[in-house]
């Protein structure tokens, strides 16, 4: 198969390599970067359990070939932990008990992610907009919807503890 050479900014570090010109960003993060916890749903962009972000915009990575990311900054679940220490997000989707069987979780922590970034104090029917491309077949979206929600008042709150 024919070869294209990228480079990119993945979870913060730079990455140069050949990829299969007709595979997808998430053929690429999952087979040949081992990144795995970007996971293969539907492949047709219905379920979201791939979402990243693409220069910190939430996109199906399975709709994504991989050399239209030449030069983008893509951030996996994989990026959101710095040095040992989950992301606020993260600890939230803990805290709220938003995690069951896992599956969706991290297409959905990379959406309410991009929300975040976008719009730190979201309102409900905001983050229920934000992850309406997210499918989860265990809960009711109440505990994610509540996570993320604690989420932001932490980072809030995390914002004033930096400027005071």
């Amino acid at each position: 198969m024919y070869q294209v050479a990228i480079k990119l900014i993945l979870n913060g570090q730079p990455w140069a390599g050949e990829v299969p010109a007709g595979a997808t960003l998430l053929e690429v993060l999952r087979d040949q970067l081992g990144l795995m916890g970007t996971k293969h749903g539907c492949g047709i962009g219905e379920c979201g359990a791939c979402t990243v972000l693409l220069n910190g915009k939430a996109v199906n990575s399975c709709l994504v070939l991989a050399p239209q990311a030449d030069g983008a900054e893509i951030l996996t679940v994989e990026g959101l932990s710095r040095n040992g220490q989950l992301d606020i997000l993260q600890q939230a989707f803990i805290d709220a008990h938003a995690v069951q069987c896992g599956y969706c979780t991290p297409g959905m922590l990379m959406s309410a992610k991009a929300l975040l970034m976008e719009n730190p104090h979201p309102t409900r029917d905001d983050i229920r907009r934000a992850i309406s491309g997210n499918l989860c077949r265990c809960t009711g979206y109440e505990a994610i919807i509540d996570a993320i929600e604690l989420a932001a008042r932490r980072m809030e709150g995390e914002e004033n503890l930096c400027k005071s």
